[in-house]
């Protein structure tokens, strides 16, 4: 087999840490206001939508293990190499690495916009740029089980955010969500679409697969981290709509910072202020992974260390936040993301498990003759 990869065991990672890792990649930026874009395609039918992505996150992730298990040795990047050889195997190698930065820009980009719109509005862009950087590129230096660290610290001091989101409640409208199924099935799936930007993330695994301890269980642990993540999406659109009337959601850009304003608690006056700031380590690990990823694909392509890597990454990225400054400039870019995403992640999968069945199929024969 083309391309293997050699990985001892101390650097395998436990299977059940997988949990952390695809629940801190699909939780970041695109939680703040996922609303207004289901809610303007799907109307109150919205947490339908919503459900349905999910639904079908797990098929396409059931595709991608099998996929990996055809391949337990090898990462996405060699199977491309295994299947369709050294140059375009290369060009779609090529492909994934700039998918995994374009998800890292989206990511930091997008933060940078909340933080200067709701917390700093005079604080310089670069100085945000250049401090979340800085952070990436301490965890990326500590190496893979660093940065599963990270998820796991990531996830467990985020859950009380869960507790608080609630507190809008007091004034829903349970009204708002009627009629249940008011609007046609493509409005519906329409809405599912407009979910990729903020559900992908747990395409990390066709990198990390290789590096699982008992890849038999991987499977578990990714199918339970999107049923964590789908009830944390689903709890939010659902206090959404029954908080927000269906035109004030279309209307409101960042629909889940806006609900925590609403929370007024006796010891702290401005609690989205607070968790906005907070939510640097929630996006921490969406940047380390896809940083990761990128640099297990260019690893492929020239003999480079992380450090050397994390910081040309970091300097490219620092410049290319400069050109992109304008609310409109960001929703362009964010909707070029999602349709890229669509492909990558929810698509190709299907056409490259049949591609590696194929060749999995031939060599069988081949070994038999």
């Amino acid at each position: 087999m083309k391309s293997a990869l050699q990985i001892s065991n101390d650097q395998k990672i436990s299977s059940s840490l997988f949990f952390f890792v695809v629940t801190a990649a699909q939780i970041g930026v695109g939680i703040h206001g996922f609303q207004r874009v289901v809610v303007k395609n799907a109307g109150n039918d919205a947490w339908i939508s919503v459900i349905l992505a999910s639904l079908f996150a797990h098929i396409v992730v059931f595709i991608m293990i099998r996929t990996l298990a055809l391949y337990p040795s090898n990462d996405l990047y060699g199977i491309h190499l295994d299947i369709f050889g050294k140059y375009f195997g290369g060009i779609l190698n090529f492909t994934y690495v700039l998918y995994c930065t374009f998800a890292f820009y989206s990511v930091i980009r997008n933060y940078i916009e909340v933080i200067n719109t709701w917390v700093f509005p005079n604080l310089s862009q670069s100085f945000i740029a250049a401090a979340l950087l800085i952070l990436v590129i301490y965890a990326f230096t500590g190496g893979l089980r660093v940065l599963v660290g990270v998820c796991f610290f990531s996830f467990m001091t985020g859950l009380w955010i869960l507790i608080i989101l609630f507190m809008p409640l007091e004034y829903a409208h349970y009204n708002h969500i009627l009629p249940i199924l008011g609007n046609d099935l493509k409005s519906i799936f329409k809405g599912a679409y407009s979910m990729t930007f903020t559900i992908v993330g747990f395409e990390i695994i066709n990198t990390l697969y290789p590096f699982a301890k008992e890849k038999k269980k991987v499977q578990k642990y990714v199918h339970l981290a999107l049923l964590f993540t789908l009830f944390i999406y689903l709890s939010v659109i659902l206090v959404s709509l029954v908080y927000f009337s269906e035109a004030q959601i279309e209307r409101t850009l960042w629909a889940t910072l806006t609900l925590f304003t609403v929370i007024k608690l006796p010891f702290i006056e401005r609690v989205e202020i607070i968790i906005i700031c907070f939510w640097m380590i929630i996006i921490l690990p969406n940047l380390c992974l896809f940083s990761w990823a990128a640099y297990r694909g260019v690893k492929r392509f020239k003999s480079i260390n992380e450090t050397t890597f994390i910081w040309i990454f970091s300097i490219f990225i620092f410049f290319a936040n400069i050109p992109i400054q304008t609310r409109t400039e960001i929703d362009q870019m964010n909707n070029f993301f999602a349709k890229i995403a669509f492909y990558i992640v929810f698509i190709y999968p299907f056409l490259l498990y049949i591609m590696a069945s194929l060749k999995s199929v031939l060599r069988k024969g081949g070994s038999k003759e």
